[in-house]
This record gives structure tokens, C-alpha cells and sequence, in this order.
């Protein structure tokens, strides 16, 4: 199992960039794909951003393609999201999640261990 533990949430305005971090303990973090998803008051959590073990390839939603990019750093055991020009329809809960796989994928059932999440807020 891995531990993920996210920070660099908080309350911003529209247009502005936040940088969440994911990291992880516990198994050989870079043998895994890892994913950042979010849930909304009353909606279900969605797939936003997965990158593959080397950072090689990665995947977005459509939501957030062009604004927010993922990245990892092997060494440190850390994932990032770098989220631009947020907008006030981005306000979740953002989660990091590990992958069972080493490519990228984007369904929460390819996912195993999960972080608390960190909450990100829009004002607009």
C-alpha cells in the first residue's frame, strides 16, 4: 500500500494559479501511474489529470486540458498539478490516487490507494 497525503489547496479567485502536491510513502512509488481527481458538492469524483511512471505520458479531462499540468518527481516520491487559470467550476475536493498500472489510466476503478484530498476553492 502507499500513503498519499495533498497540500497546496486554498481559496483563490478566478484566473489565478494554485500548485497541489501529492506524497507518497510506503511501496516503490515509481513503478505506478498516479492520478489527481476531484469531487464536487453532490457530483461525483471525476478523473482530472494521470501521468504515467516515468512522467512520460499523461492524460487530461477535457475540462482542464490546456489549463492544468501534472508532473512528477520520482526521486521525491512527489506528484504535482499545476492548475492555471482556475476557474470558479474547478472548486472540489482534489485527490492524488496510485494506479495498479505504470501507464496511464483514467477510471477510479484502475485506482487503489487514495489521499484525504485538499480542498481548492474559486471565488469568481
Amino acid at each position: 500500500q502507499v500513503q498519499l497525503v495533498e497540500s497546496g489547496g486554498g481559496l483563490v479567485q478566478a484566473g489565478d494559479s494554485l500548485r497541489l502536491s501529492c506524497a507518497a510513502s510506503g511501496r516503490t512509488f515509481r513503478n505506478y501511474a498516479m492520478g489527481w481527481f476531484r469531487q464536487a458538492p453532490g457530483k461525483e469524483r471525476e478523473f482530472v489529470a494521470a501521468i504515467s511512471w516515468s512522467g512520460g505520458s499523461t492524460d487530461y479531462a477535457d475540462s482542464v486540458k490546456g489549463r492544468f499540468t501534472i508532473s512528477r518527481d520520482n526521486p521525491k516520491n512527489t506528484v504535482y498539478l499545476q492548475m492555471n487559470s482556475l476557474k470558479p467550476e474547478d472548486t472540489a475536493v482534489y485527490y492524488c490516487a496510485r494506479s495498479d498500472r505504470s501507464y496511464v489510466v483514467a477510471g477510479r476503478a484502475e485506482y487503489r490507494d487514495w489521499g484525504q484530498g485538499t480542498q481548492v476553492t474559486v471565488s469568481s
